[in-house]
């Protein structure tokens, strides 16, 4: 196939509905809705394609993997009609104002996330919840969740301080102060290029007072030194820039005070930016399946043990590996206690759901001591 073609068929993953014609002559063939006839008068039947496309003269009938767009018509719903609808569909309303005050200030779509695992199958095709099951549940799953977001955000504010510090620390000792700036320490040119991209604008508009300091005082060069890099870079950014080093020997150094792989240590990084941006948006986590996910270390040995078995798409590894580095940036928190107090303390919420072990309590991982 040449090369322009596959990079169509990529961009636009379509697949045929059956029908190959021979290219006959110079004219392509017109299909609509109905039986068309090619430029010699013989018939085509065909499925009403969305597209008709040429490769080495041959047509395929293609269409959408997704098939038939559907216009969306649903209305808008009043608080009311909210309250209305969850009790027909078997949700105990007993405080109709709190109710109505939570879906205002939440909103029923956000809430709808926490109502999911109370959901069961309706004759009509509908939703439906378990009986018995009551507003005031769901409200405890968001409050729940909501703590959880505040507990992890304060674990991840502390590991990303220490990575920002180690990262740009590493960098201005062995490189100097803008070494870090210079694209042959890097493995992919395009994502330096638009590393140093992001950098020059997030630079140029910062309000910092160190940032309006030096843009004051120097002109050469017109970036940072690293230091002041590590303060304006995003988390995602950090990852990038950390993850890009050409030099194993360069990432294993700024990994090294963690007694991580710095293979390892680049995967967390990037998984827990996008924890982190679920956090920061509200998003729902305690039982979401992620995506971009974290590679289980082999040392120190009690991370495997903790992690064996356990379905990595889940928060529970997550939760494993923020707790083993705040144990060296943070030896003293009790950040371990105040989540298990937190689990333990919202029945509703399964340990399952978070990838948790049903033996998770009687884990070395989980022990709380005192």
């Amino acid at each position: 196939m040449p090369g322009c073609c596959a990079r169509w068929w990529r961009e636009y993953p379509l697949r045929p509905c059956g029908l190959l014609l021979l290219w006959q002559d110079s004219h392509p063939i017109s299909l609509g809705n109905k039986t068309r006839h090619a430029s010699d008068g013989t018939s085509v039947s065909h499925c009403a394609p969305r597209r008709v496309t040429c490769f080495w003269g041959i047509v395929f009938c293609l269409f959408p993997i997704m098939g038939d767009s559907m216009k969306f018509t649903k209305p808008a719903t009043s608080v009311n009609d909210q309250i209305t609808l969850l009790r027909h569909r078997g949700m105990v309303i007993n405080d109709e104002a709190r109710a109505r005050h939570y879906l205002q200030h939440i909103s029923y779509y956000r809430l709808r996330a926490y109502w999911l695992p109370f959901e069961v199958p309706a004759g009509d095709g509908d939703h439906a919840f378990r009986a018995g099951t009551n507003f005031e549940d769901v409200l405890s799953l968001y409050v729940f969740d909501r703590q959880l977001r505040l507990l992890i955000m304060d674990a991840i504010d502390r590991v990303e301080v220490a990575l920002r510090a180690n990262w740009a620390h590493y960098m201005a000792m062995t490189y100097g102060s803008h070494g870090y700036l210079e694209q042959n320490l890097y493995a992919r040119r395009d994502r330096h290029a638009k590393g140093i991209t992001t950098l020059t604008t997030d630079f140029k508009h910062s309000k910092d007072t160190f940032a309006e300091h030096y843009r004051r005082k120097y002109t050469n060069p017109n970036l940072p030194p690293v230091w002041m890099a590590a303060e304006i870079i995003s988390f995602g950014q950090l990852s990038m820039w950390f993850d890009n080093l050409k030099l194993r020997k360069d990432r294993k150094a700024i990994a090294k005070p963690f007694a991580l792989d710095e293979r390892v240590l680049g995967s967390f990084v990037h998984h827990i930016s996008n924890v982190r941006n679920i956090c920061a948006h509200h998003g729902r986590l305690w039982n979401k399946r992620f995506t971009v996910t974290m590679a289980v270390p082999k040392y120190p040995a009690k991370l495997p043990v903790a992690m064996c078995g356990v379905n990595g798409r889940q928060l529970h590894n997550t939760l494993v590996m923020l707790d083993y580095l705040l144990s060296i940036i943070a030896p003293d928190t009790e950040w371990r206690a105040r989540l298990v107090a937190l689990i333990d303390g919202c029945p509703l919420a399964d340990p399952t759901s978070m990838g948790f072990p049903e033996d998770w309590l009687a884990r070395a991982a989980w022990r709380v001591v005192g």
